[in-house]
C-alpha cells in the first residue's frame, strides 16, 4: 500500500534538488565560511511598511517563500558546526 507522503514525494519536483543539497557535506573551512556568510540566519525581509503611522501592508519573511528553505539552513549548519566541530572556531560572529 502506497502512502499519501510517498506519491506526494513521487510528484515532488524539487525532490532532487533537496537530495542534492542534504547530501553536500562540508570538508573545507572556505567554503563553510562561504556558506554562513551568504546564508543568513533568521529570514531576510519581514517588514511592516508604515506610512504617517498608518500601517498599508506587511512583507512576510521571505523563508515562508522559498520552497528549499529548510534545505538551505540545514547546510548553513553544517557549515556552522565544521567550523565549530572540526576547525575549532568560534560561530558567534555567524549567530
Amino acid at each position: 500500500m502506497t502512502s499519501f507522503t510517498q506519491i506526494q514525494r513521487q510528484h515532488d519536483l524539487l525532490q532532487p534538488i533537496r537530495d542534492w543539497l542534504e547530501s553536500i557535506e562540508i570538508h573545507n573551512a572556505k567554503l563553510a565560511h562561504f556558506l554562513c556568510k551568504l546564508i543568513p540566519a533568521q529570514c531576510p525581509f519581514e517588514r511592516d511598511v508604515v506610512v504617517f503611522g498608518r500601517k498599508l501592508f506587511h512583507i512576510p519573511p521571505m523563508c515562508k517563500l522559498n520552497p528549499l528553505y529548510e534545505e538551505v539552513v540545514g547546510l548553513r549548519f553544517k557549515a556552522l558546526c565544521y567550523l565549530a566541530d572540526e576547525c575549532g572556531e568560534d560561530v558567534a560572529v555567524y549567530c
